[in-house]
């Protein structure tokens, strides 16, 4: 018996609602079933990784890093459970960020922790900068927060609470020189050196835009606490829900951690003398 245009029609749309499902649950579980770990970063702190990744290779642990640009969209990813884990942020960053996202990620391992400096084009010394100088500063908070406090330590400005790493604009006390402050995303802190007076910024974000040798600080932070290293950060319930990779990323981590060629490129990428080791 020959099928009408409307049976045969039917019976298309079954075969590629079939076709459809077919696709998705073999996607899902190609996704569920990879050995692969995805790990968000910013792009400072690529090539080091990367070295660690090629080593890791050899010993079977396979990892793929995914680059961004911002500071904000590595977390919503990770927390969504689009990535296995990100490295781009410190304790204070990802405490404020939880706090103000709800966000269920936590820290698993240490990176590297750098030193922060105040760089200008225009002048050689803190004492040839002038008054009424244009000061460029992150506009997040905990960064912000640092800035203020290198800006303290080299007396050129006082905090009501000295020792507070949460300091904002409205916390300065005294600004004797009348500073004009400038904030602006952090990773851009890096090419503000090019116009404003006086930039607080990162030796790894100068290094990458090419703007200024990160050694040429006017100042650097006196700090050696870990405060400020880099964190290896996942999801609340990753070791439960992925024991096995979980295993495999913390192998991955003490590559990184431990290796020769990794030291090497991070003394490369961020200057011999302006890290130091978070996880000791």
């Amino acid at each position: 018996m020959a099928l009408t245009t409307k049976t045969k029609l039917s019976l298309i749309g079954v075969i590629v609602a079939v076709l459809v499902i077919g696709l998705v649950i073999w996607n899902q579980k190609r996704s569920t079933t990879t050995d692969e770990i995805v790990i968000g970063i910013s792009p400072p702190f690529a090539k080091p990784l990367q070295v660690a990744v090629d080593e890791a290779k050899k010993d079977g642990i396979n990892v793929r890093l995914v680059e961004f640009s911002d500071w904000n969209t590595p977390n919503i990813t990770l927390n969504h459970g689009d990535i296995d884990a990100n490295y781009f942020q410190h304790q204070p960053f990802l405490s404020n960020a939880i706090k103000e996202a709800a966000y269920k990620i936590k820290p698993i391992a240490h990176g590297i922790a750098t030193h922060v400096g105040l760089y200008s084009k225009k002048y050689k010394s803190l004492q040839d900068v002038p008054n009424g100088a244009q000061v460029v500063i992150p506009n997040d908070p905990v960064n912000q927060g640092r800035a203020l406090l290198l800006l303290q330590q080299v007396k050129l400005i006082s905090l009501k609470d000295p020792n507070n790493h949460l300091s904002n604009l409205q916390d300065i006390s005294s600004n004797p020189k009348n500073f004009k402050f400038v904030e602006v995303e952090g990773p851009q802190t890096a090419r503000a050196v090019d116009e404003a007076d006086l930039v607080f910024s990162y030796p790894h974000y100068l290094r990458l835009a090419g703007t200024l040798d990160p050694n040429d600080a006017l100042a650097f932070d006196d700090t050696t606490s870990n405060r400020y290293a880099i964190l290896f950060v996942v999801r609340d319930d990753y070791e439960t829900q992925h024991p096995e990779k979980a295993e495999q990323l913390k192998k991955f981590i003490h590559i990184y951690q431990n290796s020769a060629q990794v030291k090497h490129a991070i003394n490369a990428e961020v200057g011999e003398k302006l890290w130091f080791a978070g996880w000791k």
